[in-house]
């Protein structure tokens, strides 16, 4: 189920680009040609209902025709992005998860082709496929899709979804980072207990005393603490690392040919 709060977020994303507008008269009929059929009444969100209104007004029928054909060929970039933000109020959706964002751009089967090479020529690469007989563009990639709304003249909710993705991004690498260090602390505390366990069998067995100097100065040593790491016994009794893991093999292999086999 998606967070709430992550809901809000991307209303907040197509009010932001829906309370734009556009100061030339080139981009308001730009935007409009992009709202397409949302420009005549059959917006999915009131917002950008309210936005075909304000577009519509001064022109002939006050919107109830049908928007000109829009000339990207011939259009400046700042026409190219009112038509691609009218586009994405009409036929795209946003959405936030666990994983990151999620851009798409549902047209009809015959436009998808135009739209992904329109959408690649301004730097937005999305995927294309077919989906129940309709083109769909998409993108998961966080980079691109922020670029897109920001391309598009989203402002604040841009840098909130921004906000949101990299604190989660940390989250989650601190997450990975906790379990590694507790996994970690735990194979160390087991592998303690084993060699607490083997020192005392051999002490109980007096065989500790039969092992070399070295054996029983690193046992000793894994008694007074039990908690420290291969590293800082090793600096402790001034040996290397390595060293003090053999001891432990020695001890370990010394434990095991006290048992009478077969127990």
């Amino acid at each position: 189920m998606a967070d709430p709060r992550e809901r809000e977020l991307v209303q907040a994303v197509r009010a932001d680009l829906a309370a734009i507008d556009p100061p030339r008269s080139c981009c308001r009929e730009a935007e409009r040609a992009g709202l397409g059929a949302a420009a005549q009444g059959h917006a999915r969100s009131p917002a950008v209902a309210r936005l075909a209104v304000r577009l519509a007004e001064g022109t002939p029928g006050e919107g109830s025709a049908e928007p000109p054909p829009f000339d990207w060929s011939g259009a400046r970039d700042h026409c190219r992005a009112a038509w691609l933000r009218g586009r994405f109020l009409s036929v795209g959706s946003l959405s936030l998860g666990a994983h990151g964002a999620h851009l798409e751009l549902v047209v009809p089967l015959e436009e998808g082709e135009t739209l992904r090479r329109r959408l690649d020529e301004t730097g937005f690469r999305l995927s294309s496929r077919v989906r129940r007989g309709r083109a769909v563009l998409t993108s998961k990639r966080t980079e691109t899709i922020l670029s897109f709304l920001r391309s598009c003249g989203a402002g604040a909710s841009v840098l909130e979804i921004e906000s949101r993705l990299v604190t989660r991004q940390l989250q989650g690498h601190l997450n990975r980072v906790l379990n590694a260090e507790t996994a970690n602390l735990e194979r160390s505390v087991a592998s303690s207990a084993r060699q607490l366990a083997i020192i005392e069998q051999l002490e109980a067995e007096g065989l500790l005393g039969q092992l070399s100097a070295v054996d029983q100065s690193v046992a000793r040593a894994r008694k007074d603490a039990p908690e420290a790491s291969f590293t800082e016994l090793a600096a402790t009794l001034g040996l290397s690392r390595p060293r003090v893991q053999r001891a432990f093999g020695r001890l370990e292999s010394a434990a095991a040919a006290s048992v009478p086999a077969g127990e």
